[in-house]
C-alpha cells in the first residue's frame, strides 16, 4: 500500500476552505492509547478528553504540525513514519462564524518518558492510557465531540503495534 500524499491532501483541504488540524495517536507498551482532558477553559471541548493535537499553523506541513503539537503537549519528540490512520470534517461555531476543518489522525511512535509527559498546564490538565475495556471514559464527552475521540482511539487500537 502506498503512502498518501499528505501535502496534495492538505492542499486539498485548504482549497475547499478547511483549515487543517493533526492528530497523535500514541500507544504504550501495553496497546493501550494515551488521552488527556481538556482544560476548562478551552473553546473547544472544555473539560472533555482528546488526543495530542492541534491546529497546523501558516507555511507548516501536517507532519511538521504534528511533531510540533506532539512536543508542546506532551515533551516527546516524534519517530519513525506516522501512519494516516483517519481524516474527517467538523465544525465549530465560534462567535457565531462557523469554523469548518479537516482533521488528519496519525498512529505515531514517540521518543521520551511515556510515564511523565509534561502536560501543557492549564490548557490539559490530566492523562490517562486507556485500553479497548476503558473506552466508556471518552463517553464523558457527551456527544460534543461528535464521537470523534472515541472513534480515532479505537482505530488506534485496532492497529497492529509499531
Amino acid at each position: 500500500m502506498t503512502a498518501p500524499d499528505l501535502a496534495r491532501l492538505q492542499a486539498d483541504a485548504d482549497a475547499e476552505g478547511r483549515r487543517c488540524v493533526v492528530g497523535a495517536l500514541v500507544r504504550d507498551d501495553h496497546g493501550r492509547v494515551f488521552v488527556h482532558r481538556r482544560g476548562p477553559d478551552r473553546r473547544y471541548l472544555p473539560n472533555g478528553w482528546d488526543v495530542l493535537g492541534g491546529h497546523v499553523e501558516p507555511g507548516e506541513t501536517l507532519l511538521e504540525a504534528l511533531a510540533r503539537e506532539l512536543e508542546e503537549e506532551s515533551g516527546w519528540q516524534l519517530i519513525g513514519s506516522p501512519e494516516l490512520v483517519y481524516v474527517g470534517d467538523w465544525e465549530t461555531d465560534e462567535d457565531g462564524a462557523v469554523i469548518r476543518r479537516r482533521e488528519f489522525d496519525f498512529l505515531v511512535e514517540v521518543a521520551g518518558d511515556l510515564q511523565h509527559p509534561r502536560l501543557e498546564w492549564p490548557q490539559h490538565t490530566e492523562f490517562r492510557w486507556i485500553g479497548e475495556d476503558e473506552l466508556s471514559l471518552l463517553d464523558e464527552n457527551g456527544g460534543r465531540d461528535d464521537g470523534i475521540v472515541r472513534h480515532i482511539v479505537e482505530l488506534a487500537l485496532g492497529q497492529p503495534p509499531a
